[in-house]
């Protein structure tokens, strides 16, 4: 700790991402990587990107960017924001909207960022108890708080809530920023950015990394009213004014524009996350439903010495990287990206050992 730290610094604890070992026999299956590259015309597209523009600052507004997120999801360009991943968006949201005085809500087991930017802010957060099934419960949200934000799908549960839920909670919650965090949701949650024209209050969060393979890149959007959306550039501009560079604009254009590899990638996915669930259950664990590219799966305490905890060590030392977090509630689980099923096979495989 060092002497020059502010109080707010020396008080942080800071988000923890999953381990990044790389090397030929390692699988990685703990951090929600899409396991297949984006699509070629992405490739192409950074490739078409010439010194003269990157010589020049990009496009401090990404205006063609925005509009094609406008246009594939029948909005306006004063509806979409983007930024450098929506980890970013998320920080500018809650700069934005949440340090109010009045308590920020979100699931009490859930993205490990939100309690992060709540300490960085000074934001009181009031955490909301999960059902005793793992499901974010929204009519336990309070009307009187300061602002909701959670993830559909949930992490690291990987449940979803339905449309009319989430409606439902916004029809109730007109005073406060309700923002849905849609990391996951190209892998089978129902999106409520077709809801941003009809609830001035909804902001909706997501990102290139998941679903369109460019978690290299760090590009996120987020979709909402017009004066929401203003409330984000505002920041953005008192904080980084050129905050997507002109690769990552490429990219996301491209990326947007090719909707069949995308449909092809994430139907894949999907088949082998299903195969992966009976695959696990047949070997006695329990798995949560997914809507998501990860699963979360509980181990039993005799499958192996050390229940969860043990059978994380042991993949880990076969180069099987998996998620395991030694807290309450969570010590019984372990999460689980889906990846290809070469390498969904030899998790089974190690397993099976």
């Amino acid at each position: 700790m060092s002497s020059f730290w502010t109080d707010t610094i020396s008080r942080l604890t800071p988000y923890v991402p999953g381990e990044q070992r790389s090397g030929a026999d390692i699988v990685k299956l703990n951090t929600n990587e899409n396991p297949y590259p984006p699509s070629p015309s992405v490739l192409q597209a950074i490739q078409g990107v010439s010194g003269d523009q990157l010589r020049r600052y990009p496009d401090p507004e990404s205006v063609v960017l925005r509009q094609t997120l406008a246009d594939y999801h029948g909005l306006s360009i004063e509806n979409v924001f983007v930024g450098n991943g929506s980890d970013e968006i998320l920080a500018l949201a809650f700069l934005a909207y949440f340090t109010n005085n009045k308590a920020l809500q979100f699931p009490d087991i859930s993205y490990s960022f939100y309690p992060v930017y709540c300490e960085l802010y000074g934001i009181e957060a009031k955490t909301i108890e999960l059902d005793a099934d793992y499901s974010v419960n929204l009519e336990r949200f309070d009307t009187h708080a300061g602002g909701i934000v959670f993830p559909n799908p949930n992490a690291p549960t990987a449940k979803d809530v339905s449309l009319s839920s989430i409606e439902a909670l916004l029809s109730r919650h007109t005073e406060q920023v309700v923002l849905v965090d849609e990391a996951y949701a190209d892998l089978g949650a129902q999106s409520v950015v077709k809801l941003v024209g009809q609830y001035p209050n909804l902001l909706v969060s997501q990102t290139f990394s998941k679903g369109r393979s460019l978690a290299g890149m760090r590009l996120g959007v987020a979709f909402g009213d017009a004066s929401l959306i203003e409330g984000l550039q505002r920041v953005k501009n008192s904080f980084n004014s050129y905050p997507v560079d002109a690769l990552a604009q490429a990219a996301g254009i491209a990326s947007i524009n090719d909707e069949s590899y995308y449909r092809q990638t994430m139907n894949t996915i999907i088949q082998t996350r299903e195969h992966s669930i009976l695959e696990l259950k047949a070997r006695g664990f329990d798995v949560l439903p997914s809507a998501a590219n990860f699963v979360f799966v509980r181990v039993p305490n005799d499958y192996c010495e050390g229940g969860a905890a043990g059978v994380f060590k042991k993949l880990s030392d076969a180069g099987v990287l998996v998620r395991y977090w030694a807290k309450p509630r969570l010590d019984e689980w372990l999460r689980i990206s889906i990846g290809t099923p070469s390498d969904m096979q030899k998790l089974m495989n190690t397993l099976d050992a």
